[in-house]
C-alpha cells in the first residue's frame, strides 16, 4: 500500500520551538518523522512511503519526499495530485503506537475509514479516491463560500457522514485510537507527551 505522510504545514502554533520542525523532534531518543518510517516498514513490508514537504531536510531513508504542488489551505495536505485508490494519509507530527499502525494497516476500508479519537483524526484510508475527492471538493467550496471557518480531516469526515460541521462527532466508518498515539502541535504539547512516554520507560 502506497501511503502518504503529510508533514508540509507551516507551523504557526509550533513557532520554531528550538529551532527544529515538529515532525523532527525526538520522543525517547527517535525523530517522530523516522518513527513513522519504521513502523510502516515493520508492520508492511511492501509499503511505499511518501513524505509531503518542501523542506529537505525531511528526507527519511526508506521514504520519497514530495513537493506539493499547492499548499496553502489546510485541506491542500491532502495532497491532489497523489491521491489514488488505494491509499493511506498518515500525520507526520503524530505518535503512533504500535498497535495502532499496525491496525490503520491492516484494516481494509470500504470506501473511506477515518481513525482518531474525540479531539483528532491521525489517518485515513482511502479505498474509493473519487468518493474521497468529491468530499475533500465540498469541504473547499464550503471554506471559500464562507460555511465553515475549517477545513481539515475533521472536515472531511463530516462532509462525509453528513454531519454538522460545528460540533466535532463520531458517527459510522471510524475506529478510535488507543491513549498512546497521540498529536502534538505546540511546544508545551509536546514537551508533556515527552515527558510522560520518558516517565512510562522508566
Amino acid at each position: 500500500m502506497k501511503y502518504i505522510i503529510m508533514a508540509d504545514g507551516k507551523g504557526k502554533r509550533w513557532n520554531n520551538y528550538k529551532d527544529t520542525p515538529k515532525h523532527l523532534m525526538k520522543i525517547n531518543g527517535e525523530v517522530i518523522l523516522e518513527r513513522i518510517v519504521r513502523q510502516l516498514k515493520k508492520f508492511d513490508k511492501n509499503s511505499e512511503i511518501i513524505i509531503t514537504s518542501h523542506d529537505k531536510r525531511y528526507e527519511v531513508e526508506g521514504a520519497t519526499r514530495y513537493e506539493p504542488n499547492q499548499n496553502i489551505i489546510e485541506l491542500d495536505r491532502f495532497t491532489a495530485e497523489l491521491i489514488e485508490n488505494n491509499i493511506c494519509f498518515l500525520y507526520g507530527d503524530t505518535y503512533y503506537s504500535d498497535k495502532d499502525i499496525k491496525r490503520i494497516i491492516e484494516t481494509e476500508p470500504e470506501d473511506i475509514l477515518f481513525f482518531g479519537n474525540e479531539k483528532s483524526i491521525v489517518a485515513i484510508k482511502v479505498k474509493d479516491s473519487s468518493l474521497f475527492k468529491k468530499h475533500i471538493e465540498n469541504v473547499r467550496n464550503l471554506f471559500n463560500s464562507g460555511k465553515i471557518r475549517n477545513c481539515k480531516g475533521w472536515q472531511i469526515y463530516q462532509s462525509f457522514q453528513n454531519l454538522e460541521f460545528d460540533v466535532k462527532q463520531i458517527k459510522d466508518k471510524f475506529i478510535i485510537v488507543d491513549k498512546n498515539t497521540i498529536d502534538y502541535n505546540t511546544p508545551d504539547e509536546y514537551e508533556s507527551f515527552k515527558k510522560q512516554k520518558e516517565d512510562d520507560k522508566e
